[in-house]
């Protein structure tokens, strides 16, 4: 890891820990009731990229069309791709719970699957195999779907204060459920943003829309030859 992420890292963790102080973890937010932004129609006119993944995705604390999902959504407009982004981001949730929303992921047909999930995780310390499994099933449900929708993983690290063992650990599950679906992988979502002041909001941990600014351009680098041979296969078969 550069000296510049793992810096970042540190501060990063320093803001968990000032942000959140002897508190208790927010509640998980019941899957059956996520937000209202999350059980929103699938659109049907276009086919769907689906973001799933926690505040992060969300944007939690700025508009809607601040979030990187919807910045997304104008670069494939720009690009004449014919996708449709959809903001399936729910705050507080851990993978667990991203899992268990998998059946309204799902619902309709889903070109590509765009997962951000795990820094709810690492907040909480849950048990990185624990995350391993809940990444696994996500994937392969999709991987089961008809017609399977192809796969991009975002990466999360774990706050440097929980120790080097459990921040590679961490780490790896990614890299290795990515390898073993064949999913597209960007290691690390708030690479450049995470700990830089001016780039995130008051707690220390959610970016601004300028930080969400950068985060759509490191997705959209690994996300749009993504789309562009997903298109080029929805194509060949009309």
């Amino acid at each position: 890891m550069s000296r510049i992420i793992h810096r970042s890292l540190v501060a990063f963790g320093a803001a968990l820990a000032l942000a959140c102080g002897d508190e208790a973890p927010p509640p998980l937010r019941d899957p059956g009731e996520p937000s209202p932004r999350a059980t929103e129609p699938l659109p049907e006119a276009r086919p769907a990229v689906v973001f799933l993944g926690t505040s992060l995705t969300a944007g939690l604390g700025l508009e809607p069309d601040d979030a990187y999902p919807a910045l997304i959504q104008r670069r494939i407009d720009e690009a004449g791709l014919p996708f449709a982004a959809v903001n399936a981001g729910v705050s507080g949730e851990t993978s667990a719970g991203a899992l268990a929303r998998m059946d309204w992921v799902l619902q309709r047909p889903v070109a590509v699957l765009v997962v951000e999930t795990g820094a709810n995780d690492g907040l909480r310390g849950i048990d990185p195999d624990a995350l391993r499994r809940n990444l696994d099933a996500i994937l392969e449900r999709a991987r089961e779907a008809t017609p399977s929708p192809a796969l991009v993983v975002i990466g999360m690290e774990a706050p440097p204060n929980l120790g080097a063992r459990y921040t590679t650990a961490f780490r790896s599950v990614y890299e290795e459920v990515a390898r073993q679906h064949d999913a597209t992988l960007i290691p690390f979502l708030l690479d450049g943003v995470a700990g830089v002041p001016s780039l995130n909001q008051e707690d220390g941990i959610h970016p601004t829309a300028e930080g969400h600014r950068r985060m759509a351009e490191l997705v959209w680098k690994e996300l749009e030859p993504v789309l562009r041979e997903r298109a080029r296969a929805q194509a060949a078969v009309r």
